[in-house]
């Protein structure tokens, strides 16, 4: 069966206003991959390797997936971590680890779990696709993350060759995250892809590149 891509150009709004797109393969055969890019907006390699994955999909097709290349629109355009509220995204997710507790205002979770848009928009989809798996793409030192037992296989195969340390946890808390709301909540694994921060933004494809082709079925090298 022949693939087309599905292009949502207003999939959500963020806490600023701006458009958030989303993409996604077409027919689904059910339980996707979802990949997330841009959750910290200051973090461009994230995004970068998302819109990378993008380009590849979009020239050699490939079943089931579910893709935003940034869902912090407005954080991504201001360069801060949160969004247009001060909130991190990757600390507003309702699960029952959720804390009110920030270390740091950069970390601040919100006035409580899911009280952002971007975060909300995301439950949401995640409980309409009903993902097999979710990966994340951030930047900050080089690892690859899986929250979640199932998940060690897919981040051995997304780490394979790039000399990442695959670890089950970044060492220290993240309540309220991504990994835990996607693991704790909803029993499906999630993956964390931290490129090493401050990267040759055009180097975060062939580092990654490889373990993703394989992780969507194989193929051709180039984006």
């Amino acid at each position: 069966m022949s693939q087309s891509i599905l292009h949502q150009t207003s999939w959500a709004k963020s806490a600023g206003g701006k458009a958030i797109e989303l993409f996604c393969s077409e027919p689904s055969t059910g339980e996707p991959i979802l990949f997330v890019g841009g959750v910290h907006g200051d973090e461009p390699e994230g995004v970068r390797l998302a819109q990378d994955l993008l380009l590849w999909l979009q020239k050699y097709h490939r079943p089931n997936w579910v893709l935003i290349p940034c869902l912090n629109v407005d954080g991504y355009a201001s360069r801060q971590r949160t969004n247009a509220h001060g909130v991190d995204l990757n600390r507003n997710f309702p699960c029952k680890d959720w804390s009110p507790a920030a270390k740091y205002p950069r970390y601040f979770p919100g006035p409580k779990p899911a009280s952002e848009p971007e975060v909300r928009a995301l439950v949401q989809l995640i409980d309409k696709v009903q993902p097999k798996l979710i990966v994340h793409f951030h930047s900050w030192e080089a690892c690859v993350v899986y929250t979640g037992t199932p998940g060690r296989e897919a981040a051995e195969i997304i780490g394979a060759g790039t000399g990442y340390k695959i670890a089950e946890d970044i060492g220290y808390p993240t309540p309220g995250s991504l990994g835990q709301y996607g693991w704790l909540e909803k029993k499906i694994p999630v993956i964390c892809v931290e490129a090493q921060e401050k990267s040759d933004l055009d180097s975060v494809w062939t580092i990654f590149g490889p373990g993703l082709r394989k992780l969507l079925g194989g193929g051709p090298s180039d984006v």
